[in-house]
């Protein structure tokens, strides 16, 4: 059996190479999963070269050669799908297709179906033109940078191993036994009227199902398919999104309005008043009604979130622990997994639930049906109550300037030092002295009233990426980022915010 050739970097769009040889641009291996514009920086040889790839980097670690596939709601999806799964096949892997899906009902599939392995095709929240792969051989997990690096060293050298063996089955009913595992028995008894907005992304073909069979009045926002993505992308992170959400419970009475990313594994929320409540904030509310229920948990927060998960007065009063971590869907899976934390809590709206809430994954329709939970265990509250019972903060929202995918991570190296040095030299960030760097991920530079500004590298776009707390006010919080975006603005190659507050 002859080797497939390695992707080459003299292949290039609209030419004769383009159709039949491997182009993969090297920056599309992230950290935790697989990123690229489509057809600029991978083609359909490049996709089968990754499936290659995956099924080699599976026979090497002794996975048994078994690989739930599914796929988003793009309009792409579908042929870059099948263009990796020929690239399993090629591997010797038998490839159980599920059909077009949300990430965390490929998660499921594994568990469902006993695949020991998984490969979702979406570019999750990225707007069209992208594409990309998450995936996994350890349930819940997904790859971390160990496999990442490990894969992208086996396909952009070549070292493949084609092998015998491979097989191709479409699996039917995997949708349905995902939506029956999420809602089970539950039924809501409090009338709870609901606005679902998913952006015309993957969720639509969920999410109001989703809220029927648990007796929720759904106020639809944007559920028919349309892979146009004709009035915003899905991404419940951007205020774009937060804002139509909020004008459409200020217009139907809603009780709250839960959005869903392009490939539902986030969820943003917001409440009865139209007030956004970014997700951090959303995670504290949660973690408040599973600590009654589950006193002593620890959870576990990435470095962007909010500084209430470890001041909390009512999480502190039973006894939680909260670990700050890497922020990445992987890194946090893992963390959870690793120390055995109830659950997980991201910025960006990834949770992670784990045993005996979820299995550990992340999840936006789990976190919708927890949230509908947690207002069926208060019946007296609204959801705007349950915020304003939390201790006020003024945070950003997630703002990313542009930084280009080969030079984000040596900019950060540099803004890093630069911030440690100010730490070390008594210097001060909104007139306020710098008590901490964490540098974990990143530097979260925590000041002397527990407020803080963090810069970190986004995983899966060429941006950094910038967020800020105060506990005092807003204008303290407008001085933190002014402050550190003083010190971004000292390297040129950072371009222009996505959003600003």
């Amino acid at each position: 059996m002859t080797r497939p050739a390695a992707p080459s970097a003299t292949v290039t769009p609209n030419t004769w190479e383009f159709l039949r040889d491997p182009m993969i641009a090297p920056t599309g291996f992230r950290e935790y999963d697989a990123r690229w514009k489509y057809p600029d920086e991978i083609n359909l040889p490049g996709m089968t070269a990754l499936g290659l790839g995956l099924g080699t980097q599976m026979r090497r670690r002794g996975i048994e050669p078994v690989i739930a596939v599914g796929n988003d709601y793009r309009d792409y999806s579908l042929a870059i799908k099948n263009a990796l799964i020929l690239g399993l096949m090629q591997a010797g892997i038998r490839v159980r297709d599920i059909g077009p899906a949300l990430s965390p009902m490929a998660y499921f599939a594994q568990f469902h179906l006993d695949a020991p392995a998984v490969a979702m095709v979406t570019a999750s929240h990225n707007p069209n033109g992208w594409t990309g792969v998450k995936m996994g051989f350890e349930r819940p997990l997904t790859h971390g940078p160990d496999e990442m690096a490990e894969l992208r060293d086996i396909v952009l050298a070549g070292d493949f191993e084609p092998a015998p063996g491979g097989a191709y089955e479409f699996v039917e009913g995997v949708r349905e036994a995902y939506l029956d595992d999420l809602v089970g028995e539950f039924r809501m008894t409090r009338p709870l009227k609901v606005v679902c907005a998913t952006g015309n992304g993957t969720a639509g073909a969920f999410a109001p199902e989703l809220f029927a069979r648990m007796g929720v009045e759904v106020v639809p926002s944007h559920n028919e398919l349309d892979y146009s993505f004709p009035n915003y992308n899905p991404n419940p992170e951007a205020m774009e999104m937060l804002r139509d959400m909020a004008r459409t419970v200020r217009k139907a009475g809603a009780d709250f309005a839960l959005g869903f990313d392009g490939d539902g594994d986030r969820c943003g929320v917001v409440d009865d008043e139209g007030e956004e409540i970014f997700a951090d904030k959303v995670g504290v509310i949660l973690a408040r009604d599973l600590a009654r229920l589950h006193p002593g948990a620890t959870f576990v927060a990435d470095v962007k979130s909010t500084g209430l998960f470890a001041s909390d007065p009512e999480l502190q009063k039973y006894d939680i622990k909260t670990d700050y971590w890497k922020t990445g869907h992987s890194h946090m899976k893992r963390r959870v997994k690793e120390i055995g934390a109830l659950a997980g809590f991201e910025k960006s709206g990834h949770y992670f639930l784990a045993e005996p809430i979820g299995r550990g994954y992340d999840d936006g329709l789990r976190v919708a049906v927890e949230i509908c939970k947690l207002m069926e265990r208060n019946p007296d509250k609204s959801m705007s109550d349950l915020r304003r019972a939390l201790p006020r903060t003024w945070s950003t929202p997630t703002m990313s300037p542009y930084c280009a995918d080969t030079e984000k991570y040596q900019v950060l190296e540099r803004l890093v030092a630069r911030l440690v040095q100010m730490q070390r030299d008594g210097g001060s960030i909104a007139g306020r002295r710098i008590s901490e760097v964490v540098t974990v991920n990143g530097a979260r530079v925590t000041l002397d009233n527990g407020a803080w500004g963090l810069v970190r590298a986004s995983s899966n776009t060429p941006n950094l990426v910038v967020v800020c707390e105060s506990p005092e006010s807003e204008a303290e919080m407008r001085a933190i980022f002014a402050d550190i975006d003083k010190v971004i603005r000292t390297e040129p190659a950072v371009g222009e915010y996505d959003q600003v507050i």
